[in-house]
């Protein structure tokens, strides 16, 4: 995606207009980075740092525009990628592509995160880390869908959880609303 003429026009007047920051300055690029206030295209100057701190604040940031979020689920540093994970305006598409993260760790954070859409929890209750879909089985977003796939995992302590969370919502694991006496 090309850049606008308005989002060039205001990065080049914050770079004639902000005087150079030293490079140990990392306190100042990471406030920078935090603000909703700071526009698009230099949140994207700011993704191209070397320091992961930086890139890692820019990926946190609710204003950061889809596109950046989807090239910086790409960064080499975990940090980063798990901040994208995290963030409220990352999109389901990127959610989806962490979800196949390299890296369990990552994988494990994406499970977790609170507001995970149901298909890329469906996606993780085939991780083949016990560890991931463990977070799964326990997340508070898994329908029953996703609990009754979990219900014939290999993982005796998963099916016991899958089990336990179809019951609290009153299903039976079989498919079958539990019915009270």
């Amino acid at each position: 995606m090309r850049p606008s003429f308005a989002s060039v026009l205001v990065l080049l007047s914050w770079l004639l207009t902000t005087p150079p920051v030293a490079a140990d300055d990392l306190a100042q690029l990471k406030r920078t980075a935090r603000l909703p206030s700071t526009p698009a295209a230099q949140l994207a100057v700011l993704a191209q740092d070397s320091r992961w701190e930086v890139r890692q604040t820019v990926a946190q940031n609710r204003r950061s525009p889809s596109d950046l979020l989807a090239r910086l689920a790409g960064d080499k540093d975990m940090r980063v990628r798990i901040a994208v994970a995290t963030n409220l305006s990352t999109p389901e598409s990127v959610h989806h592509r962490l979800a196949r993260d390299p890296d369990r760790q990552v994988r494990s954070v994406v499970a977790r995160f609170e507001y995970l859409p149901i298909p890329v929890l469906l996606r993780l209750a085939d991780d083949p880390s016990v560890d991931v879909r463990l977070e799964v089985a326990r997340s508070p977003n898994a329908d029953t869908q996703v609990l009754r796939h979990l219900t014939t995992d290999d993982d005796p302590t998963i099916r016991q959880i899958a089990e336990q969370s179809l019951q609290a919502l009153g299903e039976h694991p079989g498919g079958q609303p539990v019915r009270g006496d």
